[in-house]
């Protein structure tokens, strides 16, 4: 089976990394926000070419933390997409403010400039970009439209690792960014992990309190704030695997480009391929098949593994059942739902591999 992730393919050398720095901590005898936090806080910020960044548990909480550090609650709205994981919408409930749910672009996936606009309200008070599958979109136009309108640009960066724009990455263009290193991810840790980026000191130093139980310094709670910390052993395998980021970002590069050149069959659609090839570090490669269904039981006794991102959109979800979604409709983000499915795509697929998806897929009638 031909798998979506393949943690047991990975090269050796970074098993023997990683064992590496899980034996480093262990003899630290330092196990919560030490060394090994600080290091990996600094290289990742130094990588995304910001200030700034603070290692959180999760990349929901980074949302979470950011926006409670912004001051973001209660009677404020934020308009942000259906078409994600439910952790993005959650985080806004989590502070207490309004999720306003926009339309994508078909393409894409990616949040509808458009629709957004048609959202907006007196109470707007952020839009949170995912960068959906790992691309980012036009960068400079969001940043001008929500300077326009006076209201804050938040990017959800969970599957978008050191994507770029113009040579700056997913994450520095907002307020602040918000990553998850969730194992699947393209940089993933071995449990749940995450870190908030930003080029703003103060959001950074507030984040850092509110990540520590609203903890200023030992016993000093100025504010009430949540557990919510980068452990030392997922931070020191993080380092050591940032080192092969590059290298793999490139190899999913190169399965992506050869589905964009070699699936040729009618009743599939691949979305768009990136505006900037680095803009793009296809964490997914997404299809789209009127029926998903039999598609992806047919790659399955094909041998090949493949899942739906999202069926069920945000505003399908029970607790979201009475929020406020584009006047106009979200008619593409529920035919996107319905017709998604993703393939493998990932550093370990041999060329043998990704000439079976394409066979497989070119096949299906």
């Amino acid at each position: 089976m031909i798998l979506m992730n393949d943690f047991k393919a990975e090269p050796e050398e970074l098993i023997r990394q990683q064992l590496a720095a899980a034996e480093r901590v262990l003899r630290s005898g330092w196990y919560i926000l030490g060394k090994e936090v600080k290091d990996f806080e600094a290289s990742w910020a130094r990588r995304c070419g910001v200030a700034d960044a603070v290692g959180v548990a999760n990349g929901m909480d980074a949302i979470e933390i950011g926006m409670r550090a912004l001051g973001i609650g209660a009677g404020d709205e934020v308009i942000t997409t259906p078409m994600t994981a439910f952790a993005t919408v959650l985080a806004i409930l989590r502070v207490g403010a309004t999720p306003v749910l926009a339309d994508i672009e078909p393409g894409t996936g990616l949040l509808s400039i458009d629709s957004v606009a048609r959202c907006l309200s007196s109470k707007t008070r952020a839009v949170l970009l995912v960068h959906l599958y790992g691309q980012l979109p036009d960068m400079d136009a969001w940043t001008d439209f929500c300077r326009s309108r006076n209201i804050l640009l938040l990017e959800d960066c969970a599957q978008a690792h050191l994507a770029e724009w113009n040579g700056r990455v997913a994450g520095s263009y907002g307020a602040f960014g918000a990553y998850s290193f969730y194992p699947t991810k393209n940089l993933g840790a071995v449990g749940d992990a995450g870190a908030l980026i930003t080029t703003d000191a103060a959001l950074a130093e507030r984040a850092k309190v509110i990540r520590n139980y609203g903890q200023s310094e030992r016993y000093h709670h100025p504010e009430v704030g949540l557990n919510s910390r980068l452990d030392e052993l997922h931070a020191a395998m993080l380092s050591e695997r940032l080192k092969w980021l590059d290298d793999f970002t490139e190899k999913r590069r190169n399965v992506a480009r050869q589905y964009y050149e070699q699936i040729a069959n009618p009743q599939i659609t691949v979305l768009d391929k990136p505006l900037q090839e680095r803009s793009h570090v296809h964490h997914l490669f997404v299809v789209r098949c009127a029926d998903r269904q039999r598609l992806g039981a047919h790659l399955t006794q094909a041998g090949i593994a493949n899942l739906s991102h999202y069926p069920i959109p945000v505003h399908k979800q029970p607790p979201c059942a009475d929020v406020r979604l584009d006047p106009a409709g979200l008619a593409a983000v529920e035919q996107h739902a319905a017709t998604c499915l993703s393939i493998p795509c990932h550093p370990q697929m041999s060329q043998s591999d990704v000439a079976k998806v394409v066979e497989a897929v070119n096949a299906f009638h």
